[in-house]
């Protein structure tokens, strides 16, 4: 066996343990970001789609800062500015600028979902005497729920990858840890490695789920 196989078979027997629990960490990350991220989506696709101009302005205002920054940036600036307001952990701080990055993709998700349910479904709703709001709770949103799975599902995946820049600010996820154990073994290229076994393998676990659940409901659909 090449000397290389053997160096990253005692590397991952070695860290095996702390990258199982990084691995939960970042997949608790990610799961509270997307969380945050749709509440997010949801509240500014219904201000962009608005007929208020105020409201349309905001929404286009926060999904033209967010999607024009860089990602990071966005983590230092929320990092530094919530915990100098509200005390917060790393790990909380982390979620919630991944989740207000998030929300300006679920937006444009959920903006294009709402747009994209034919017209004349509203207007049948309205003749049979439902006013906007009820029309969208009851026929709109519910279909445009469903369509919006699929793209959801990889904002899901691309969270769970763009999660691994909260390291910046201490959190210890997969990135963080790996990030630590290099510096302390002096094995940087085993190290990462082994690190990107693991993300590959959430990638691939979480791709799977979307792909069943894709299918279980055009087989509901049909």
């Amino acid at each position: 066996m090449p000397d290389i196989f053997i160096t990253l078979y005692d590397v991952f027997m070695r860290t095996y343990e702390g990258f199982l629990k990084a691995a939960l960490i970042t997949i608790e990350l990610t799961a509270i970001a997307v969380v945050i991220g749709t509440a997010f989506g949801i509240v500014f696709a219904l201000m962009k789609i608005s007929r208020s101009k105020i409201l349309q302005t905001i929404a286009n205002l926060y999904i033209t800062l967010i999607r024009g920054t860089p990602l990071i940036v966005q983590i230092m600036f929320l990092y530094y500015g919530i915990t100098s307001i509200i005390v917060l952990s790393n790990f909380w701080a982390g979620a919630i600028a991944l989740g207000v990055h998030n929300g300006a993709y679920i937006a444009e998700i959920f903006r294009g979902a709402i747009q994209g349910i034919d017209r004349g479904q509203r207007e049948a709703s309205l003749a049979l005497g439902m006013n906007r709001s009820q029309t969208m709770r009851r026929i709109i949103f519910p279909q445009a729920l469903r369509r919006a799975i699929p793209p959801l599902g990889n904002q899901f995946i691309i969270t769970l990858k763009d999660s691994s820049l909260v390291y910046v600010i201490g959190v210890s996820e997969l990135f963080g840890l790996a990030n630590r154990e290099s510096a302390s073994s002096f094995q940087p290229f085993e190290t990462f490695l082994v690190v990107g076994f693991y993300y590959l393998v959430l990638v691939l676990i979480f791709s799977a789920l979307l792909k069943w659940y894709e299918n279980k409901l055009d087989v509901d659909k049909a």
